[in-house]
């Protein structure tokens, strides 16, 4: 699950703009996805995506000038995925079932593709980011602030630092299930549950 950075990570050389350039990157992007979970770290290549991707080298090149940029797109795919998933947990709901289906999200998210999201956590802890990152990063991290500071929460925390505890239990629990392979959903929801809720206020909710 996405964390936030000050740092810069390389990014796109240049943006797509028509619809083919668009679908071009969409599929690098997804061949650089299918790359990394079949052959690993070690066997991601730009060449080897460049392969999947059925594009030239100097095609792929156009848009990711090494295989950092290309591991940057793909953490922002996922994490934009992300931040669909908690837009549609936390809209219509009261606070503690919008923060329980957001969580459900952060599980599903995680389970949905594991080695994918498994690898990423990886390059996202040793890699820098930049702009893009940061603001779909920041994205979450509003959602969930806005969240925290619904009336009926009634929190007792300064809801900045609530927001920064809750996203590291969220994702301190999420991706260490994740690195131990842990496939059990309901019982990964419940415990990121337990986390959240207990360090919120100690309630006991569904």
């Amino acid at each position: 699950m996405p964390t936030s950075s000050t740092s810069h990570r390389p990014s796109l050389r240049k943006a797509p703009r028509q619809a083919r350039s668009v679908e071009t990157v969409r599929i690098i992007v997804e061949a650089a996805a299918r790359i990394l979970e079949e052959a690993g770290l070690g066997g991601f290549t730009t060449n080897a995506v460049a392969q999947r991707a059925g594009v030239s080298i100097g095609s792929l090149y156009q848009y990711f000038p090494r295989k950092e940029a290309l591991i940057g797109a793909l953490i922002i795919r996922e994490t934009s995925l992300l931040i669909g998933d908690w837009e549609a947990a936390a809209a219509g709901s009261d606070a503690w079932a919008a923060l329980l289906n957001m969580i459900a999200s952060a599980v599903d998210h995680q389970l949905r593709r594991p080695v994918l999201a498994r690898l990423l956590d990886v390059e996202e802890a040793r890699l820098p980011f930049d702009g893009d990152r940061q603001r779909v990063v920041g994205r979450l991290r509003d959602m969930l602030a806005d969240v925290l500071g619904r009336t009926d929460l009634d929190l007792d925390y300064d809801r900045n630092i609530a927001t920064q505890d809750t996203l590291a239990i969220i994702k301190g629990i999420v991706d260490a299930a994740g690195e131990a392979g842990e496939v059990d959903r309901p019982l990964l929801v419940t415990r990121v549950r337990r986390a959240v809720f207990g360090y919120l206020n100690g309630a006991e909710r569904p």
